[in-house]
C-alpha cells in the first residue's frame, strides 16, 4: 500500500466506517425513554465516507418542557410552537435512516427514544447501532472519559450550541473525521466490526487466550497447533483487534483459512500506538508470518527521477534506488507498477502529459507530436509545445510536492520517549536519525552507550534527564568501551537501510503535534558525544 507522504486535512471519513450511516442526536424532555419525549432531532447522512445530507427538526412533545431541560439545551417552549409531532415526521425519519447504521453518542439512549417514539406511532423500528462512546473507549484507551464534551476538548472542536441535536451530531462527524486522519481504515474497521457483530471464535482457540489479552496498545501473534507463526498484527486495543478478526464475514478465503488454524494468541504490549506500529513492521520483516502480505521486507525501492530535455520541459523516469541513499527522492515505491499507477493518477488530477511522464511511447526529446491525451483535452499540450515549459514544470512540481521525502527537521539524531499514561512503569526510548530507526533503548543509561547525549533543555521536563546528565562521565566511559558508531560516521555501508514503512510511521507521528500529544510522546534532540568520550 502506498500512503501519501504527509497527512492532509481529511475531506471524508475513513473506509473503515460502515458504508452507510446516519449520525443522530436527540434532545428530550428527560432521561426515561418510556415516559419522556423527543423535542429535537438532528442527523447527518453519510455514505462511503461522504456527507450527503443534514437534517434537523423540532418535535412537539405534547407535554410540558421542564425548566432544567430548557437551561441545558437552550430550547424554549415558544420554539416548539407549531412544530410537528413525532408521528408527523416518522415516515421521513424512516426514509432517512433506512438500512443505514444509526450512530449516536451513547447510542442506547438515542436509539431507545427513537424506538419508543416509533412504537407510539404504530411503527416497528429496528436498526443497527454504533455507539461513538464505545468507539472512543476502544480507539483511545489512554483517556479516562469519553463524553461528547471531553471529545470536543480533546480535539479542540468548535461548536456553537452544545446540547442541541444537529450541533452534537456534527461533533460526532468531526470526531470521526479526526479519527480518520489519525488511524488507518483497518484499525477503524476492527472497532466497528466488534461493536456491530458478535465474534465467532476459531474452533482451536481457547477462551483463556482471549481473556488474557490487554485492552491497550501493542502487537499480537497468531500461532497454529504446531507453534508456527501465522500472523502478526498491531492495535491500540489488542483484545478488540483480535476479536475483530473473528467478526469478519470471511469474504477473503485466506482469512477463513487462517482462522481455522489459529490455536494460540500471544501479545507484546507497547506504551502507545507509535511503538505498536514500529514493532509490528519490524516483527513482520524479521519473522515473515505466513499470512502477512503487507509490510513485507523489500530489497528494492523505486523513485521518480526528473530530467530536463533540450526544450526545458521536465520529464520523469522511474528508476531503482538503493535503500542506503534514499534521502532526496521524489516518491518512493515498492514496485515500478506502484509508481506507474501513481503517475497515472497524478496525470488525471493535474492534466499532466503522459509522454513527458514516460507513460506513453515515443518520449524522445525530438518527438513533438501531441500525445493521445492531448486529443482528449486531458493534456494541455506540453508535448507539442503549446504549453510553456515554465507553466508545465510548475504544475508538475505541485503534483509531486506531496511525494518528496520530508526534510529531517533536527540537527542530529533524536530520542523519542514513549510512556503509557496509565502505567508509568511501561516505557520505551527510540533512537532515530534521518528517518532511520537506529535502536530501541530500555532506559536512559543506554543512550550514552550509543555515542549520544541529550541537548541542553531549559527546565527539563523529566527528572531522569538531570540524573543522567550528572552521570555523563560514567556513561561516556561505557560508550568508549563499546566503540559504537558515532553520529559522524557517514559511511553508507555502516548506516541502517532506509525502510519505507518505518519512514511513513515516523512522519505520521513526529511531524504531527496532535499525534505526539495523544500518544504521550516526547522528542529529545541529541548530539554526538565528543570524540574523547566515545
Amino acid at each position: 500500500m502506498q500512503y501519501n507522504w504527509l497527512d492532509k486535512n481529511v475531506t471524508q471519513l475513513s473506509d473503515g466506517f460502515p458504508e452507510k450511516m446516519v449520525l443522530l442526536d436527540c434532545e428530550t424532555t428527560g432521561g426515561n425513554a418510556t415516559r419522556h419525549r423527543i423535542i429535537e432531532i438532528g442527523l447527518l447522512v453519510v455514505e462511503h465516507g461522504v456527507l450527503l445530507e443534514t437534517w434537523q427538526t423540532f418535535c412537539d412533545p405534547e407535554t410540558n418542557l421542564p425548566p432544567m431541560i430548557q437551561r441545558i439545551t437552550g430550547i424554549e417552549p415558544s420554539m416548539l410552537v407549531g412544530a410537528p409531532t413525532f408521528s408527523e415526521i416518522a415516515e421521513r425519519l424512516v426514509d432517512l435512516i433506512g438500512e443505514r447504521t444509526l450512530v449516536a453518542h451513547n447510542a442506547r439512549f438515542d436509539y431507545g427514544f427513537i424506538k419508543n417514539e416509533f412504537k407510539r406511532s404504530g411503527i416497528r423500528f429496528n436498526a443497527k447501532t454504533l455507539c461513538s462512546v464505545k468507539f472512543s473507549r476502544i480507539l483511545y484507551p489512554q483517556f479516562r472519559r469519553h463524553g461528547l464534551s471531553e471529545i470536543i476538548k480533546r480535539f479542540d472542536l468548535e461548536i456553537e450550541n452544545r446540547h442541541r441535536a444537529l450541533d452534537d451530531a456534527q461533533m460526532i462527524y468531526q470526531f470521526f473525521r479526526k479519527s480518520s486522519a489519525l488511524f488507518g481504515a483497518e484499525e477503524i474497521s476492527s472497532v466497528c466490526r466488534t461493536l456491530l457483530q458478535k465474534p465467532a471464535m476459531p474452533p482451536l482457540l481457547r477462551a483463556s487466550d482471549i481473556e488474557k489479552l490487554p485492552a491497550s496498545p501493542g502487537v499480537y501473534y497468531f500461532y497454529n497447533e504446531a507453534g508456527e507463526l501465522l500472523y502478526v498484527g498491531k492495535s491500540v486495543h489488542i483484545r478488540n483487534r483480535v476479536l475483530s478478526h473473528f467478526s469478519q464475514d470471511h469474504s477473503n478465503p485466506k482469512d477463513l483459512q487462517m482462522n481455522a488454524k489459529i490455536s494460540a494468541v500471544d501479545y507484546h504490549r507497547t506504551p502507545s500506538d507509535f511503538g505498536a506500529q514500529l514493532f509490528e513492521s519490524q516483527q513482520i520483516k524479521a519473522l515473515s508470518p505466513l499470512y502477512n502480505r503487507r509490510l513485507r521486507k523489500v530489497k528494492r525501492l523505486y523513485q521518480f527521477r526528473c530530467i530536463e530535455d533540450h526544450r526545458g520541459y521536465h520529464r520523469l523516469q522511474i528508476e531503482v534506488v538503493d535503500s542506503h541513499s534514499a534521502d532526496a527522492s521524489s516518491g518512493l515505491f515498492r514496485s515500478p507498477r506502484q509508481a506507474t499507477l501513481k503517475l497515472e493518477k497524478l496525470a488525471d488530477e493535474h492534466l499532466l502529459c503522459h509522454k513527458l511522464l514516460g507513460l506513453e511511447g515515443a518520449s524522445g526529446s525530438l518527438n513533438t507530436r501531441p500525445c493521445f491525451r492531448a486529443q482528449l483535452r486531458k493534456c494541455l499540450g506540453a508535448c507539442q509545445g503549446s504549453e510553456s515549459a515554465e507553466v508545465y514544470n510548475q504544475r508538475l512540481g505541485e503534483a509531486l510536492a506531496d511525494y518528496q521525502l520530508a526534510v529531517w527537521p533536527w540537527q542530529s539524531a533524536i530520542l523519542v520517549e514513549e510512556r503509557d499514561s496509565s502505567d508509568p512503569d511501561l516505557s520505551s526510548f527510540h533512537l532515530i536519525d534521518r528517518w532511520r530507526y537506529l535502536a530501541k533503548l530500555s532506559d536512559m543509561d543506554e543512550l550514552y552507550q550509543t555515542g549520544y547525549q541529550p541537548m541542553p533543555v531549559d527546565g527539563g521536563r523529566r527528572g531522569s534527564w538531570q540524573h543522567n546528565q550528572a552521570n555523563t562521565a560514567h556513561n561516556a566511559a561505557a560508550a568508549e568501551k563499546l566503540q559504537l558508531a558515532s553520529d559522524n560516521n557517514e559511511d553508507p555501508a555502516q548506516q541502517p537501510s532506509f525502510d519505507l514503512d518505518t519512514y511513513f510511521i515516523l512522519v505520521r507521528f513526529l511531524l504531527d503535534a496532535r499525534r505526539l500529544e495523544l500518544n504521550n510522546l516526547l522528542v529529545w534532540p541529541l548530539r554526538a558525544l565528543p570524540p574523547e568520550n566515545r
